[in-house]
């Protein structure tokens, strides 16, 4: 009787911790950009996302362990797939992203971050596929010139003439690899859960992380380690690595992929919101217009 009427309420609190992830987790993802505007002069980019990934894999894998121990027979077999995933996601969408923030906004990284799922949904239609409607297209045309018009600052009137900021450049190939590396996670089949695979990822991205970061290190940017830089790299690991993903999996097991397909919209108002209130970044007219094209477009090219 006691565990019968306990079910409801037990899933009333599971719905409201989920709603409340709903709008908590843009801001966790929002941290990541802070922390590319803030690591210039404390860390080097490199050095950061190889900390970053060390953590956040050593976490993920202290949860994953025992899928990671029952199955390390079949490590081997993946491997490539846990190389390329990594350098895709980790040191490309990582360390590009820490690159780009040293000569861009956190504003700007948040608005062409956004624009990831309509080149996810592109690629899934080239490469997979997946049939994309008219109205899907459409979008992909409205959030393509988003993020066209935020690269050239609004200056249609002059593009031949624009010269776009080597760090947008940063976060554009970032934007492309995160598209890649979404598309390939779908596309090869793994043995393992989404955790223990996340975790062999990561640890494919540290792999390729670390001769980069020695040569960055040896030829470019030596880093200096301080309470500073540990702090960032615990920030970058902790909140938009293992905890919003924590956060994002607890969210698509209680709503569904299709309501959590929110925080998409949500991410970018949060780093304008953060950057303006924390890094004291100018929010232009140029950032207004490319949200209002980016994120109808990634509405209607995501619909299905």
């Amino acid at each position: 009787m006691t565990a019968t009427a306990g079910a409801p309420a037990a899933r009333a609190a599971e719905l409201r911790l989920a709603y409340i992830l709903l709008f908590v987790t843009p801001a966790m993802w929002s941290v990541n950009y802070l922390v590319a505007r803030w690591a210039p002069g404390v860390i080097a980019p490199h050095a950061l996302a190889l900390g970053r990934w060390t953590v956040a894999a050593l976490l993920l894998g202290i949860v994953a362990r025992h899928e990671l121990v029952q199955r390390r027979a079949l490590i081997l077999r993946e491997w490539r797939q846990f190389i390329v995933l990594g350098a895709l996601g980790m040191w490309i969408c990582g360390a590009f992203v820490y690159v780009g923030g040293r000569s861009t906004t956190a504003v700007n990284i948040g608005l062409l971050y956004a624009a990831s799922p309509v080149f996810i949904a592109v690629a899934s239609g080239l490469f997979l596929r997946e049939r994309m409607q008219p109205v899907q297209w459409l979008g992909v045309a409205l959030a393509l010139a988003g993020v066209l018009h935020i690269l050239i600052k609004g200056r249609w009137q002059a593009l031949a003439l624009v010269r776009i900021n080597p760090g947008d450049a940063w976060i554009a190939v970032a934007v492309a690899s995160w598209a890649a590396y979404s598309l390939l996670l779908r596309a090869w089949p793994s043995a393992f859960g989404p955790l223990a695979r996340l975790t062999l990822i990561a640890c494919g991205g540290i792999v390729v992380l670390i001769p980069f970061t020695v040569w960055e290190a040896v030829a470019w940017l030596p880093s200096s380690w301080s309470w500073a830089s540990v702090g960032l790299v615990l920030a970058a690991a902790l909140i938009p690595g293992a905890g919003a993903y924590a956060a994002y999996s607890t969210m698509q097991r209680t709503l569904g992929a299709a309501r959590v397909g929110m925080v998409l919209y949500l991410g970018p108002l949060y780093s304008a919101g953060l950057g303006w209130a924390v890094l004291g970044e100018r929010i232009e007219w140029f950032h207004g217009v490319g949200a209002l094209l980016i994120l109808p477009g990634i509405w209607l090219s995501t619909r299905r």
